[in-house]
Order: structure tokens, then C-alpha cells, then sequence
């Protein structure tokens, strides 16, 4: 393929029981990760990575997504995000520059109806590697229910001259989700500052 596509990995995942007790409704969490040829690899240190940032990763992008909705209809995606790993002979900058830009986040944000920014994480590994992929919710960044992390890995990849790029989304925020979401946090500490400079 003209993305250097070696292959295309789909993972499902179907949380039932929770803590020991039963989720309200199962939690699905999808996973597509894309193993790519590292299209700087070898070439040295490149100023410049633009053209193969414009070339790659609009149409890869749009392919992830397709098969991610695929999976589970826009409509049901409450969280989402991102993550990147090089191989071993990559700077972690060839990771980021696949995933750190416009024309990758857009295609799956706007599919999904998101407003946020795509929860990222990037990194470098070997083959193998487990690879932790971070989201939250896709348009309320407070909401701490849906903080969640997708867990996955690949046997023979990343290879040294390649780069593992994934999106995730889930249906729901954790099974079940107790504490507060961040705007609680902010009220009560603006209250607990303005007693707090009152007469003691």
C-alpha cells in the first residue's frame, strides 16, 4: 500500500464485571492499530518532516477511522484518543509527528463528534510491547468517568524501522466511576479559598 501499511490490527474489548460486581451495561472499548513503515528511518536526522507528515497521515487517518466505526457505530463513542510508538532505530518525534497533527485527529474527531482534543500518549518500543493508549471523553475534558486507558499488543511490531499508530474509542466511561469529575474539584476548592480568607 502507498501508506506502508504492513498490517492493520482491530481489538475488542467487553468489560462485564467490574470490582466484583456487575457493570450497569457492558463497557466496549475498540482498538485499531496500524503498523507502518517509519518513513524517515534511515535517512539520519531530518529537519524537516512535513512532507511526510502531509503525504501519510490524512489517508491513514481515514482508514483507521473507517474501521473503527466499523466496529462501533459514532453514535455510541463517549471517549476516545490516540498513541503512537516507534521502533527502536526512530526518534520518538517520528511517533508524535503521526499523530500530533490536524490532519490525523480530524478525520476520526469530526467522524465521532467530538469537540475535545484526542487524549495522546508516545513513546518508542520494541516488538511486543504492551502499549498503553490513554482517552477520555470526547467533548466534556472534566468528566473523569471517562479517563480510561486501552491496553494492547502487537508480537512482531514495532519493528526497528517501524511505527505502531492507534486510535481507540469506548461506548461509556468506567464501570463504576465514583469519584468527582474535575469541575466539583475546582467549586470546592474556590469555596474552601474564600472561607479560608474570611476572619478566623
Amino acid at each position: 500500500m502507498a501508506l506502508g501499511i504492513r498490517k492493520i490490527c482491530t481489538f475488542l474489548e467487553e468489560t462485564h464485571i467490574e470490582g466484583g460486581k456487575d457493570a450497569p451495561r457492558p463497557l466496549n472499548i475498540i482498538v485499531v492499530a496500524a503498523v507502518i513503515k517509519n518513513p524517515w528511518a534511515g535517512k539520519g536526522f531530518i529537519e524537516n518532516l512535513r512532507p511526510a507528515i502531509i503525504e501519510i497521515t490524512g489517508p491513514l487517518s481515514e482508514e483507521m477511522t473507517r474501521r473503527l466505526l466499523a466496529q462501533m457505530p459514532a453514535e455510541q463513542i463517549e471517549a476516545c484518543g490516540k498513541a503512537a510508538a516507534v521502533g527502536v532505530n526512530g526518534e520518538i518525534e517520528h511517533a508524535s509527528a503521526m499523530i500530533h497533527t490536524l490532519r490525523f485527529g480530524n478525520p476520526f474527531r469530526h467522524a465521532i463528534g467530538g469537540t475535545n482534543y484526542l487524549e495522546f500518549a508516545n513513546t518508542r518500543n520494541a516488538p511486543g510491547a504492551l502499549l498503553s493508549l490513554p482517552m477520555m471523553h470526547k467533548s466534556e475534558s472534566g468528566k473523569r468517568s471517562h479517563f480510561l486507558t486501552a491496553n494492547f499488543q502487537i508480537a512482531d511490531a514495532p519493528h526497528p524501522d517501524e511505527i505502531v499508530i492507534a486510535i481507540a474509542a469506548a461506548d461509556g466511561g468506567r464501570p463504576h466511576a465514583r469519584i468527582a469529575d474535575r469541575f466539583q474539584d475546582i467549586a470546592e476548592m474556590e469555596a474552601e479559598a474564600a472561607n479560608s480568607d474570611g476572619p478566623n
